[in-house]
């Protein structure tokens, strides 16, 4: 896996690319008019993605009829030296169709448990949580 990263302006503002030609924008958000998210903030689109994409996947192929799907995360960080590294992490999915609560959870415990390389490249230095809301039901808090 390699991606290319190159400055686009004379600030902060960056262009990666993956070996498929596929973009994102990285900036500095302190900045007044960032064109790009933070790179701490795509740390947490990572996550909430990789999870994401496993919930998908389970739930497909049980057959579970998925209407709608997505998700919020919120990290909180603490003060190591110059740093503000993430603390911890709580994901929050948002499931509507004909999907049994269940088999949500269990995507949801597969994903964090087995699967998401994201989140267990954080892990344990940064504690990860996380809530399924079944057609605006929670039916976990973890």
């Amino acid at each position: 896996m390699k991606i290319s990263l190159n400055r686009l302006n004379d600030d902060f503002l960056f262009e990666c690319t993956n070996e498929a030609g596929n973009k994102i924008l990285l900036d500095n958000t302190s900045q007044p008019g960032a064109k790009g998210v933070s790179p701490m903030e795509s740390l947490l689109m990572a996550a909430a993605g990789c999870s994401g994409i496993d919930l998908v996947s389970i739930l497909k192929k049980q057959r579970q009829e998925i209407t709608g799907f997505s998700a919020e995360v919120e990290g909180e960080r603490v003060q190591v030296d110059e740093a503000k590294p993430f603390k911890s992490l709580h994901i929050k999915f948002f499931i509507d169709g004909q999907v049994e609560p269940k088999k949500a959870l269990k995507a949801a415990e597969l994903s964090f448990e087995k699967y998401c390389s994201v989140t267990k490249t954080l892990e344990p230095q940064v504690v990860v949580s996380y809530e399924v809301v079944v057609n605006g039901v929670s039916v976990l808090a973890q």
